[in-house]
């Protein structure tokens, strides 16, 4: 997907409903043809910022610019409108056919029939449903509804599209085929897309950026891997996957590598550190290995410990491991590596991860309380 030019920035924005503030966004620039995720848990406010950003809620405070006009009631508010699409987890169509709810959009602009035939046949075609034309919004499969409202709001030809987890309620088979449609058509189309989403994978897989966002804050954005190989702080940590968080004092530090001691152990990681810092480590549960004592294979990761199984818990097509190795620790394994290993409730084991696998989220001076 090509990038251009700014197309909507944001200055200073916030939203208060009864004197409470539940969006603060100091600034934000989208560029031209690229999508970003919004990501966060439940009540983040991600569907407030893109309902604030698409003009369905007012904001208290800040202002919208959209292609370096600022976007007001008063002044292109209804203009910049239609120039935006938006999808809902509800697809939110009209008591009527197929065809006239893709159309909609189209007749409100004014088009002739023709074009407005033109449009609608060829996003029944980009999303598969051409065979529903004439059928009844109302009798057609959840899955099928939503491809009608992506077909309806691609058929307007947005400059922004606002997704708002448009995919939470569609079962695994019919989200995968839909998310594929969708792929295609961004990649066809460039259209610039905000999309907001509780599901990592789904962000990693469309992302040119990535918004972790709480409490109605952006806590950090930046490229996927950005993100996800280095969180700013615990939160995003936790919510990218990050299921082992440790702090501790620098005790070692020496060439770009730097030894912590958490409790009584000793952790080995990567990175420009002092000795004496305070850090907080984190640990993706997929970097870590399991074996069994005392015939465990030969490693070369530099963090080995002994450690003691607490609980596993089936995850699917995997499974979690949480451990006691005089701290806390969680690996994934596979089916295959339990009935291996034959891990139990009890069970002893090694665990190992590199110094390079780990992640240092968070770096202050220890404070003089802590000495």
């Amino acid at each position: 997907m090509s990038k251009g030019s700014s197309i909507l920035k944001v200055r200073d924005l916030q939203v208060r409903k009864a004197g409470v503030l539940i969006l603060d966004i100091p600034a934000l620039q989208i560029e031209e043809g690229e999508l970003l995720s919004l990501i966060g848990p439940n009540g983040a406010g991600k569907s407030t910022l893109l309902q604030t950003l698409a003009s369905l809620t007012k904001l208290s405070s800040g202002e919208i610019i959209f292609k370096g006009r600022t976007v007001t009631a008063d002044h292109g508010g209804f203009a910049y409108r239609r120039r935006l699409s938006m999808v809902f987890q509800d697809p939110l169509l009209f008591d009527t056919t197929v065809f006239e709810n893709v159309a909609s959009g189209l007749r409100i602009r004014g088009m002739k029939k023709e074009e407005i035939d033109q449009g609608v046949s060829e996003n029944l075609e980009r999303f598969g449903i051409s065979h529903l034309l004439q059928r009844s919004a109302r009798k057609i499969s959840g899955g099928e509804a939503q491809r009608v409202a992506l077909a309806r709001a691609f058929a307007t030809q947005p400059e922004i599209l606002f997704l708002d987890e448009p995919f939470a309620s569609l079962d695994p088979p019919t989200r995968e085929s839909l998310l594929t449609d969708l792929e295609e058509t961004l990649r066809q189309t460039a259209t610039t897309t905000l999309m907001a989403t509780h599901d990592r994978m789904e962000a990693l897989r469309f992302s040119d950026r990535i918004a972790v966002m709480n409490q109605g804050k952006i806590f950090q954005i930046g490229s996927p891997y950005e993100v996800m190989n280095h969180p700013v702080d615990p939160f995003v940590a936790s919510f990218v996957g990050v299921e082992t968080i440790l702090e501790g004092t620098v005790i070692k530090a020496d060439q770009g590598s730097f030894l912590t001691l958490v409790g009584t152990k000793k952790i080995e990681a990567v990175g420009d550190i002092g000795l004496g810092d305070w850090v907080t480590l984190g640990i993706r549960p997929e970097n870590v290995t399991l074996a069994v004592p005392p015939a465990h294979e030969a490693t070369s990761a530099r963090n080995v410990f002994p450690g003691t199984v607490e609980k596993v818990v089936p995850m699917g097509l995997y499974y979690k491991v949480q451990l006691q190795c005089g701290f806390p620790l969680v690996a994934f394994i596979t089916t295959h590596s339990l009935d291996n290993l034959k891990l139990e409730e009890g069970k002893k084991v090694i665990a190992s991860f590199k110094a390079t696998s780990i992640q240092v989220v968070k770096k202050r001076e220890k404070s003089q309380a802590a000495l």
